[in-house]
């Protein structure tokens, strides 16, 4: 398949898929003609013009018609009005990243990661503009119809890495355009985003940061990827809740130390996820996991659980998946962030395009430091107003982890319902 000519892209404007974007999806396992790619187009790109004011993924239909009289803001609190800028001040020399506004009239969205995908999922979303066209991108961008898996199932293959990231990074970009629809304030005044593992992908394509396209097929090859190496040996994940005196990191020494007796060689097993004060994710070799619960009580957790996952997601037994998405990572466009998005791997913010890439690698055999993100995100000194959170995307996993980690800042939470309509 040829790329598409120039002429061509230079008439779709700013939502035209880049060359960069034709020649990654093109050397992909799909069969995409040239109308497609026009298709894929109108929903793949940020409109340039917009960014700064929109936040929206797709907002082509927003752009080229003017908003319709009459619209509310449907089952979410509305932000208040920005401060207007004091009259005859001086135009400032460049755009301000973080302009000071008044937090209670700001927004922060939240991206769910791999597990919050259920059957039925993105099901609500379907009457809303380009919802459906980025479900058409995403069939010919990984090869099968994802939003037939999304809707219909079945379940133990939605289930599977390879399947659920792709789905969770879809239908919670797609559940943005049901905010925009029914608040647009809440994404016109968005100052940072964070997402949970690949839904950190998510959170920089809202930020302007990738484009959907792009995103998805380095989502693809990640999810891919970590799916192989989830074959390599037995391993899992363990979710943890312990009590204020159990010690994470000492049980998984004790548990790599019962591993060597057992004549294995380099055991893994490390705290993978930072979800909220004593709650952990621990993941590591399937027979670390076991000690743990076996010697729960010693270790003073009060309660194990293991996660239906395939592998030991964000560990060193990752690490045969950083040079594929590395290299597609070199491929893609990436941008500054438009607004502040935080990375997993230390809970700060992205402060450049090459920040961006390194972290997104690093990410996969880093632990995700979820709670140290939300302590970023929301610390105020006494008597500050907290921004309206959304979580867009299925599930309410992020809205628990905010309410244990902040419950002044979960306050404002509201959920994007992503399953009905809610008319």
């Amino acid at each position: 398949m040829s790329e598409l000519s120039s002429s061509k892209v230079d008439s779709f404007g700013d939502y035209s898929l880049s060359g960069r974007a034709v020649r990654l999806i093109s050397s992909a396992d799909t069969s995409l003609d040239e109308e497609q790619l026009m298709l894929a187009s109108v929903a793949v790109r940020m409109a340039a013009s917009s960014r700064g004011k929109v936040r929206s993924l797709v907002s082509l239909s927003r752009t080229l018609s003017t908003n319709k009289p009459g619209s509310t803001a449907g089952d979410y609190p509305p932000p208040a009005e920005a401060p207007a800028s004091p009259p005859n001040s001086e135009p400032a020399a460049a755009p301000q990243r973080r302009p000071k506004k008044d937090p209670s009239g700001c927004s922060v969205l939240l991206f769910p990661g791999q597990g919050s995908q259920f059957v039925g999922m993105g099901r609500g979303l379907l009457k809303y503009p380009n919802v459906k066209e980025m479900f058409t991108v995403a069939q010919k961008i990984l090869g099968y119809d994802l939003l037939s898996l999304c809707l219909e199932g079945p379940e133990d293959e939605l289930q599977k890495t390879v399947h659920c990231q792709p789905a969770v990074f879809v239908t919670s970009l797609a559940a943005v355009e049901r905010l925009n629809q029914e608040n647009p304030k809440a994404i016109e005044m968005c100052v940072a985003a964070a997402g949970f593992s690949v839904g950190e992908f998510a959170a920089l394509v809202f930020s302007g940061a990738m484009n959907f396209a792009e995103a998805l097929y380095a989502v693809k090859v990640r999810a891919e990827t970590m799916q192989k190496a989830s074959e390599l040996v037995p391993s899992g994940m363990l979710s943890v809740i312990g009590r204020p005196q159990a010690q994470y990191n000492y049980a998984c020494l004790q548990a790599k130390e019962h591993c060597k007796s057992l004549g294995m060689e380099n055991p893994v097993c490390s705290v993978a996820n930072y979800l909220f004060p004593d709650g952990r994710v621990i993941a590591g070799h399937q027979q670390a996991l076991d000690f743990l619960q076996e010697n729960s009580r010693r270790l003073k957790f009060m309660r194990t659980k293991t996660l239906p996952v395939s592998g030991a997601f964000h560990t060193e037994l990752m690490a045969s998946a950083t040079e594929p998405l590395r290299e597609v990572l070199r491929q893609v466009e990436v941008r500054r962030p438009e607004i502040s998005v935080y990375s997993n791997v230390d809970g700060k913010r992205y402060m450049n395009e090459s920040h961006v890439r390194r972290q997104l690698v690093k990410q996969l055999v880093s632990p995700v430091k979820w709670e140290q993100t939300l302590h970023e995100i929301y610390e105020r000194t006494q008597g500050q107003h907290f921004p309206h959170t959304y979580e867009v995307g299925p599930g309410r996993q992020l809205g628990a982890t905010l309410q244990k980690c902040n419950r002044k800042a979960y306050q404002t939470y509201a959920h994007v319902e992503v399953t009905a309509y809610e008319d």
